[in-house]
């Protein structure tokens, strides 16, 4: 072999990646992916600023501020340590931390909820589950937490709140939790895409943070409702048949109806079907 060609072959592999390939080797990138890193990052900016719901109570009363700092649980169930993770309800909205995977009995999860406070919505709500993989989540833990007086006045509440569970009323352990409030409205973050869309409200990746709401009943107005159409009276009806004995009058019925109850326009229309 020619030492040309050795030379040749050699400089084909002189450059060398060592270790687990990127996610983009060998990927071509195009708009679309340009669009789908878009909204990815819009997506994370979402998941930190906590700004998922669009719809707003009609008896908002302010922004409740949850922050679940850590917990200290009494015990370990299962063989292995446990995936914790929160889940909070504030009235008709329920929320869900991330998970700390191996938390075992001391999780920290260090995530601050934004959540709409409605009016006569005095407690919150906390559950701990287990993540399992291969049967439904565990529930650990839970307490009822009534809202201070004092953060309603706008100021910062944490404490240690008791978890009940297995071992019984208060015996679960704890969990660190901080409160605050804010009479400010709640404020959707948008995302602008590119090319000039719509603006959209980004879903963020992840653990979902679904939001349940009661059905949003419509407003009650004053408005006017149009009148009823004309019923057609049995001596029209017999003229217009015997001008078309042809048409069922079930037909000639429903042709003054569609044209609300305008008997000169029934005559035109059926004039229309009968050619």
């Amino acid at each position: 072999m020619a030492n040309s060609e050795i030379e040749t072959r050699s400089s084909r592999w002189r450059k060398a990646m060592v270790g687990p390939l990127p996610n983009d080797f060998l990927r071509i990138n195009s708009g679309v992916d340009a669009q789908v890193a878009a909204d990815c990052q819009a997506a994370a900016a979402v998941y930190q600023q906590q700004a998922y719901p669009q719809y707003v109570a009609p008896n908002y009363v302010g922004r409740l501020s949850i922050t679940c700092a850590q917990a200290k649980l009494a015990r370990n169930y299962g063989i292995t340590r446990m995936d914790p993770y929160v889940r909070i309800r504030v009235g008709h909205f329920v929320y869900e931390t991330q998970t700390d995977p191996n938390g075992g009995k001391h999780p920290h999860w260090n995530r601050e909820i934004q959540s709409q406070l409605a009016a006569g919505v005095n407690s919150i709500f906390i559950e701990i589950y287990d993540e399992c993989s291969f049967k439904m989540d565990e529930l650990i833990a839970w307490c009822e937490i009534k809202i201070p007086q004092s953060v309603m006045r706008g100021e910062t509440h944490e404490e240690w709140y008791p978890l009940s569970g297995k071992q019984g009323d208060g015996l679960e352990g704890a969990i660190d939790i901080v409160l605050s409030f804010s009479n400010q409205p709640m404020q959707p973050y948008m995302y602008q895409t590119m090319g000039g869309g719509a603006p959209m409200l980004m879903v963020p990746p992840g653990r979902p943070m679904p939001i349940f709401v009661t059905p949003q009943q419509p407003p009650v107005t004053n408005t006017v409702m149009p009148p009823a159409p004309r019923q057609l009276s049995e001596e029209e009806l017999k003229q217009i048949h015997e001008m078309f004995p042809n048409i069922d009058k079930e037909v000639v019925k429903s042709v003054f109806e569609a044209n609300n109850g305008n008997k000169d326009a029934t005559i035109n229309s059926l004039l229309q079907m009968n050619e």
